[in-house]
């Protein structure tokens, strides 16, 4: 079984080695900001497989920024609904390419996190602390994945900006983790975005943080796994969401 298992694991992924994705476009309450306004949005659409390096942050680094950076800091007041859209190219939605949004094989949760931040705008991520303010990992009823509702809704998700926080500039960090060479480290592929956020309104809880790199370990258990069975469960890498 084991090395069935493991056949499967890497018929996986050289057979979609290059299905990559980015995001690529937000929507605040329903509403359309703008074709990559205001994300960080690299030119290349690889995964970062080291959860050590400063590029878990918001990418860049061996996938370079496109250019120029947009300079557009997204308004969201506290409590909105946010969606977040992906795509396997920075040409956005194309019904033609069967690995748009993501490929199918690229099975793993979806999460999102927001840190606050002087300057959106700045270059310099580093050092910024870090709350989940959503997820979405494994349904295990019916094994299916965040990717999987991703990939059913054209590549949107959707999640609420917590009501409590502090108004200010943020960066959201969206994330897709790719389990489906995950069976052992370096495997799990990460994909992620900084979307810049000034948030009005809100109140005043300041939520325990994480820092990144630092949140996640090559040891942890959802980021190395074997997907290729049956699962009763599955942790999603880093801490506790923020409840709203």
């Amino acid at each position: 079984m084991f090395e069935f298992t493991s056949l499967l694991a890497f018929v996986a992924f050289a057979t979609s080695v290059s299905a990559h994705t980015i995001f690529q476009e937000v929507y605040v309450n329903g509403v359309d900001q703008g074709h990559i306004n205001g994300i960080r949005v690299p030119d290349y659409d690889g995964p970062i497989t080291d959860v050590t390096s400063n590029d878990v942050i918001c990418n860049g680094g061996i996938n370079p920024y496109h250019q120029p950076i947009s300079n557009t800091i997204i308004p969201v007041a506290a409590g909105a609904q946010i969606t977040a859209e992906w795509h396997h190219t920075l040409n956005g939605a194309d019904p033609s390419d069967s690995a748009d949004p993501i490929d199918a094989s690229h099975k793993g949760p979806l999460t999102a996190y927001l840190a606050k931040i002087p300057n959106a705008t700045q270059t310099d991520v580093t050092g910024l602390k870090w709350f989940k303010i959503w997820e979405d990992g494994l349904t295990p009823s019916d094994q299916s994945w965040g990717v999987d509702r991703l990939i059913a809704n054209k590549g949107k998700v959707t999640f609420q900006i917590p009501p409590c926080i502090e108004e200010g500039q943020y960066l959201l960090r969206h994330e897709i983790i790719a389990l489906h060479a995950a069976s052992s480290y370096p495997g799990a592929q990460l994909y992620m975005e900084c979307a810049q956020l000034q948030i009005t309104g809100g109140g005043s809880t300041s939520p325990a943080t994480v820092s990144f790199p630092g949140a996640y370990s090559g040891t942890d258990p959802g980021i190395t796994i074997n997907i290729y069975q049956t699962l009763s469960s599955y942790t999603i890498p880093g801490p506790r969401r923020l409840l709203m």
